[in-house]
């Protein structure tokens, strides 16, 4: 079945599909990673991809366990007995705290580990050697262990900012097989109470504040309000473990609650020296869990395990981000997401190499911070995600220019980038002399799902490439039909096999795994064969004749105009090509003819005058590049869009906006008085 959408002037579009996502992207040029970084490069060999090739599944991901040490080898490789709970390497044990440290300790105890930049410029980075986070986890651990009670499989909450205590203490907590779940820490206390909560955890570590901004944040009231909500659900939360942010002093204004908050900087001086063997631990027990932000209800913990996990991340970060020993990578995500998990923590330190954790925000004090840390650093491997380039383009499109670093790779992770910040992000930031991938997958996935091999495949901007070895793709249309190989139609993108990565359920609750992940393209839900149950990863996408993929956003935001479903992600990479324009968001308003219609939100560059010419300007390229069907009812200029802590704006508060409806709390957005700004331009 088809439909058709009428133009302005009475023509009608190409006909689409009502099953698959209306696409007009324009297929870019390529662009080739230089000489010098192929020959250095950890993959050059071509015959990977036949090596992992579908036929050869699951036996190629034997590769990616021999990169790990072992206490005990796996005797299975895949266990899809009871799909689709897949279990990897089954009766391997292995250790995350051991891989991440101490098999480095005989070549590289003497190398940085860590760099702890604090936000204030006028503070000293701290240089954390290998050996000396090895003494620090395992006091850390030898704590837990003996002074908590925390036993192999208990559940510890963290909640902090960007601070080397953090990954101190989530590798304590794998040392002794203790489970952590750490709450990003723009995250409010009523948040980090559901998690809590829903994980039976009763330990919370915190910090007394940090720096943020410019500003000193007191962080340990967001504790005694988790401490509060939590017993309010019913559950009681036992140690508030505090660390300062400067050693030795206690500086946030709440009172100490005896009996349960404990100064964890004094009372680790009793345990000074002490070490803790690494628990032997099988490759499926849990990890970490990681919950997903963004969804309404009850919080959805991503359980992830301990060897496949592990191996992925470690795979990924050797082959997909290039990441040697002797390299100093900067990943500017949160540990309080999955990409800080995977490639500031485990990835980055399992390969032996120097990974820097940022506290604040990187435009503080001014758009010259983060290429002064490059340069004093030598950075030579810089990752980040498109909301922080269009952010930084935004408020310094000059400041990379007038500093001395050089990277050989770049990467670009979390949404879709468009081709005119990939443009910018390889031509200023990079110099044009890197190599940059663009990677696509989600907090459930462990690692990447797709991006170029950066020795082996051009680069092509907006595109995050083919699949990464070992992934086999397949496009859905809406009613369960596979869409065909590089016919440039899109639909709904799904995983064909299992992969190691790939998280064990989700915590609490196997049968909304199911539903969420399975059932909507499951062939037989009675079927033992692993080729009838595709992973839905709930984003749309297309595949190129070059066999590239293109990333078309979140599903849910994709707006049916007229039986046309149009990706939000194509519009505001249209309107982004508008010379002045910041940044851009499109939303779905209510229409009483077309059902919904694009209504899109912008910010203007430092300069640029918001004139109805503008706005003129915008439609006139949404017209061109995408057809009439995209005329958007209102283009709104506004000072700045609403915008979590991560940088993530809020498309759900400017959708309310549009349509008239109640927001909903917006307190812990980094910029709530935006809202009401927003609303008051949209009113008049």
């Amino acid at each position: 079945m088809t439909a058709s959408a009428e133009q302005d002037n009475g023509e009608s579009t190409t006909d689409t599909s009502t099953a698959e996502i209306a696409v007009y992207w324009q297929e870019e040029e390529y662009y080739h990673a230089p000489d010098s970084f192929i020959e250095q490069a950890n993959l050059k060999d071509r015959d990977v991809f036949k090596r992992f090739a579908l036929e050869n599944f699951p036996d190629y991901y034997k590769e990616f366990s021999a990169m790990l040490d072992w206490y005990q080898p796996w005797d299975t490789l895949l266990d899809s007995s009871n799909p689709p709970f897949w279990r990897w390497y089954i009766g391997g044990k292995l250790n995350a705290s051991f891989n991440c440290i101490d098999r480095h300790l005989d070549i590289h105890k003497n190398k940085a580990a860590l760099y702890f930049v604090p936000e204030p410029e006028d503070e000293p980075i701290a240089a954390i050697t290998y050996q000396e986070l090895y003494v620090r986890v395992n006091e850390m651990a030898v704590y837990l262990q003996e002074a908590l009670k925390l036993h192999r499989g208990d559940r510890v909450t963290i909640h902090m900012p960007m601070v080397a205590e953090l990954a101190v203490t989530m590798l304590a907590c794998a040392r002794i097989g203790v489970i952590h779940s750490v709450v990003f820490g723009g995250f409010s206390a009523q948040a980090c109470a559901d998690r809590m909560v829903d994980s039976d955890s009763s330990v919370l570590v915190t910090m007394d504040g940090y720096w943020r901004d410019g500003k000193w944040l007191d962080h340990k009231e967001k504790a005694d309000e988790t401490v509060r909500l939590a017993a309010e659900a019913g559950h009681a939360v036992d140690r508030v473990i505090i660390f300062g942010r400067y050693p030795g002093e206690y500086r946030s204004k709440c009172q100490l609650v005896d009996g349960r908050d404990i100064l964890i900087n004094d009372a680790l001086k009793a345990y000074d020296g002490r070490r803790v063997a690494p628990e032997h631990m099988d490759s499926n027990d849990t990890l970490f869990l990681m919950y997903t932000s963004g969804s309404t209800g009850k919080p959805k913990a991503a359980q992830h395990s301990t060897g496949g996990y592990l191996s992925y991340v470690t795979a990924m970060s050797k082959w997909i981000l290039d990441i040697k020993p002797e390299d100093v990578y900067w990943c500017m995500a949160d540990i309080g997401w999955i990409t800080g998990h995977s490639f500031i923590v485990y990835g980055p330190l399992s390969l032996g190499a120097s990974s820097i954790i940022y506290e604040g925000v990187p435009t503080c004090p001014d758009a010259g911070r983060p290429w002064r840390v490059a340069q004093r650093l030598d950075v030579n491997i810089f990752h980040t995600s498109p909301t922080a380039i269009r952010s930084i383009r935004k408020v310094g499109p000059d400041e990379p220019t007038k500093y001395n670093y050089k990277f050989k790779l770049m990467v670009t992770v979390g949404e879709p980038i468009e081709p005119d910040v990939w443009r910018w992000y390889y031509k200023v930031i990079g110099k044009a002399d890197a190599a940059v991938v663009d990677t696509w997958w989600q907090t459930e996935n462990g690692g990447f799902l797709c991006s170029t091999v950066p020795a082996l495949d051009p680069m092509k901007p907006g595109s995050t490439g083919p699949a990464v070895p070992g992934i086999h793709p397949v496009i859905y249309d809406e009613d369960g039909n596979e869409i065909p190989e590089k016919s440039g139609k899109g639909g709904n993108i799904c995983i064909r096999n299992p992969w190691p990565g790939l998280m064990l359920g989700i915590w609490g609750d196997p049968d909304r795994y199911v539903a969420t992940y399975y059932q909507r393209y499951c062939r037989d839900a009675t079927s033992k064969d692993w080729r009838d149950w595709p992973y839905f990863a709930g984003d749309g996408a297309m595949q190129a004749p070059d066999g590239y993929y293109r990333i078309l956003g979140r599903i849910d935001d994709v707006i049916n105009v007229a039986g046309h479903r149009l990706g939000t992600k194509e519009i505001e990479s249209a309107v982004l090509e508008v010379d002045g324009v910041a940044e851009a968001a499109v939303i779905a308003a209510s229409d009483e003819i077309k059902g919904v219609i694009p209504e899109i939100y912008v910010t203007l560059q430092p300069g640029v005058e918001g004139t109805g010419s503008m706005r003129q300007k915008i439609v006139d390229v949404i017209v061109r590049d995408i057809g009439p069907i995209a005329r958007p009812r209102n283009v709104w200029l506004v000072p700045d869009l609403p915008k979590t802590r991560s940088g993530k704006i809020m498309r759900r508060v400017l959708a309310s906006i549009s349509n008239s409806k109640d927001t909903g709390d917006v307190t812990s957005l980094a910029n709530p008085e935006i809202v009401e700004a927003i609303r008051k331009t949209v009113s008049r």
